[in-house]
């Protein structure tokens, strides 16, 4: 017998269906690989959100990156002799955390409001990077402090 009386089909590849389901299978993997690679890189960047009775009872590790939020007690803003770096309590009314930050605080930033610390627990203390001042539901911009609500209704609507 020749070599020219070998079956059809048997070239010794691989089949085409079989190419399909190898491809398929890698870039199966690819994905799954990207997606692991993704939330290890999201689990590492992500700033936990705490109020001051969360970060108390259950503290994260130490100069890992997360939020505080809370009130900003009366009486407990206290500028330091560098004249950039002031210490305040941040409470929930069940529990209270001592904030240090260095830096130019928010216009809104007062005693009695709320405010949301970027930073990392050092101790007891929490080290603010950055303060988001909140202002109360009852905020009106200066522009519209003495137009009626329907005045008010209107400006509204018009920049819609």
């Amino acid at each position: 017998m020749s070599a020219t009386n070998a079956s059809p089909g048997r070239s010794g590849g691989i089949k085409a269906k079989h190419q399909r389901l190898v491809l398929l299978v890698f870039a199966l993997v690819a994905l799954i690989g990207a997606g692991l690679l993704a939330a290890y890189a999201l689990s590492k960047q992500a700033s936990y959100f705490y109020l001051p009775a969360d970060l108390v009872a259950s503290p994260p590790e130490a100069g890992r990156a997360v939020r505080l939020g809370g009130m900003v007690e009366k009486g407990s803003i206290k500028t330091q002799p560098d004249g950039v770096t002031i210490r305040f309590i941040v409470g929930d009314g069940k529990a209270r955390v001592p904030v240090r930050f260095t830096g130019i605080t928010p216009d809104l930033f007062v005693e009695g409001s709320g405010v949301v610390a970027e930073g990392r627990m050092e101790g007891t203390t929490f080290v603010a990077d950055n303060l988001l001042a909140k202002h109360d539901e009852k905020y009106v911009p200066r522009e519209m402090k003495n137009m009626t609500t329907a005045q008010a209704r209107q400006v509204v609507a018009q920049t819609k």
